[in-house]
């Protein structure tokens, strides 16, 4: 099993902003290797509960470990936070205090070769965070059209080449089949270079290939309503993304559920209806001190907002 001690993101500012107190229920839907719900724990002791998910199996194996200490405080989920408010009700876990999604992919991820996660090890190109479902990064490479490449590396890596770097996928395929890491690297560097640069050429690939093969955003989009729909009035939801696309999601969402009316400006009356049910705690994204990306460089794409429900 990885070794999940990688150091929890932003974690002052995510217990200051959700202020976990002695009693009160929390959901965790990512809890990783435990360390940001390690510090609710404790601050939720003697008898606060946690629910706490993760898709990737070796997550969940070390935050049981890491957490045994808390005993029955803590219940394991091996699934998406998308489907949380389901888990929610048949475990009778109410009033849900607080939730907080971290979006970002752990170092044992990234450093365990069998994965796939990093351009930097050679292994299996697979990306999935549950080994068990769907298909690999490998299998989206070989079956997927053209068209899809395209858009896959456009709209989640934001590919300045994505049309060229799918073309030439398809070509290569042809000839011989994407099963490594390496397959995809030497594809990578052929259309994009291999030079010196502040980001490898392949992050944005990898980054868009995880994102597709994992349903990443739509993930996110719903879990975002199930969290909305689960919390307790004046119960504090925080939310940690590490790219553009994801922070542009849980922003928008956000905003358009802390206002009544989201009727055309010029519109006479309203006829929407609509009714806020969040208040914005943070109206721009908290982001690491220097302190802390001087300690952990992972910090320095995280960007941390925060709402209450109303």
């Amino acid at each position: 099993m990885e070794t999940y001690c990688h150091t929890p993101v932003l974690l002052q500012e995510v217990i200051s902003g959700l202020n976990p107190q002695p009693g009160q229920n929390f959901i965790d839907g990512t809890v990783g290797g435990g360390g940001h719900a390690l510090a609710i724990l404790q601050a939720t002791a003697p008898n606060g509960r946690l629910l706490a998910f993760d898709r990737d199996q070796g997550a969940l194996s070390a935050a049981r470990e890491n957490l045994a200490q808390f005993g029955n405080r803590v219940i394991f989920i091996h699934d998406s936070y998308s489907n949380l408010a389901n888990y929610v009700e048949c475990n009778k876990f109410f009033p849900v205090s607080g939730i907080l999604f971290d979006l970002g992919l752990s170092s044992a991820q990234l450093d365990d070769g069998n994965r796939g996660f990093s351009f930097k090890n050679i292994g299996p190109l697979d990306l999935r965070f549950n080994i068990n479902t769907g298909s690999s990064a490998a299998e989206l490479l070989n079956d997927e059209s053209e068209s899809e490449l395209t858009r896959i590396f456009k709209e989640y890596g934001e590919e300045p080449q994505a049309g060229k770097l799918a073309r030439t996928i398809v070509a290569e395929r042809r000839l011989h089949p994407f099963q490594t890491t390496t397959d995809l690297l030497a594809v990578v560097e052929k259309v994009k270079g291999s030079g010196r640069r502040s980001i490898n050429p392949a992050t944005l690939v990898w980054q868009a290939l995880r994102i597709a093969v994992n349903s990443e955003l739509q993930e996110l989009a719903e879990g975002l309503k199930s969290a909305v729909q689960v919390l307790q009035a004046g119960g504090r939801f925080a939310v940690i993304s590490f790219h553009s696309g994801e922070d542009r999601i849980v922003k928008d969402f956000f905003r358009r559920e802390s206002k009544n009316c989201l009727c055309p400006s010029l519109a006479p009356v309203c006829r929407c209806y609509h009714q806020a049910a969040l208040k914005l705690i943070t109206r721009k994204p908290v982001v690491a001190t220097t302190s802390e990306l001087n300690k952990n460089s992972r910090a320095r794409s995280a960007k941390l907002r925060l709402v209450q429900k109303i």
